[in-house]
Formats: C-alpha cells, sequence, structure tokens
C-alpha cells in the first residue's frame, strides 16, 4: 500500500503536460482498443506506443527500466502497422 501511496505522490508531482499526455495516450487506447475497426485499433497501438515512450523518456536513468519501455513502443508501433495494413485489405 505505501508503494501506491509513493507512485500517486510522483504522479502527482508531475508536470501538467505529462499527466494531460499519459491520461490522454491511455485513454485512447482503451477506448478505441475495443473496437472492430481496424484504423482505431491501430489509433489505440499508436497511443499505447506514446504512453510507453513517454514513460521512458522519464525512466532514461534507469536503463533497464527504459529499455523495456522502448522495446514496448517498437512492439506497439509493429503491431499498429501491422493492423494497418489489415485494415486496409
Amino acid at each position: 500500500m505505501q508503494r501506491i501511496k509513493f507512485m500517486y505522490k510522483a504522479y502527482l508531482n508531475e508536470p501538467l503536460w505529462f499527466k494531460i499526455l499519459t491520461l490522454t495516450t491511455l485513454l485512447i487506447s482503451i477506448i478505441f482498443s475495443s473496437s472492430n475497426n481496424g484504423y482505431y485499433q491501430s489509433c489505440a497501438k499508436l497511443a499505447a506506443a506514446i504512453f510507453f515512450g513517454a514513460y521512458g523518456i522519464k525512466m532514461r536513468k534507469n536503463t533497464k527500466v527504459a529499455t523495456i519501455f522502448f522495446v514496448l513502443v517498437v512492439i506497439c508501433m509493429y503491431l499498429a502497422w501491422s493492423s494497418l495494413k489489415l485494415a486496409r485489405l
């Protein structure tokens, strides 16, 4: 429980633009991922890539965590591209 409180307090200390970016991309990825349209699913995966990229840049002092986030960015970008290709068919 203390760890959750610490993470919440750390999140409240972030700048406003970071809070808006992370909340917006998280909501977009959740809302659009439930759609059957391939373009919306691709947009959801791109939003997830932006979300992971923002936290990867934030955590760049910890190289292991930053590397994990950047690998997730690459995976999300690949999945977005592949679902976009399937939407065109």
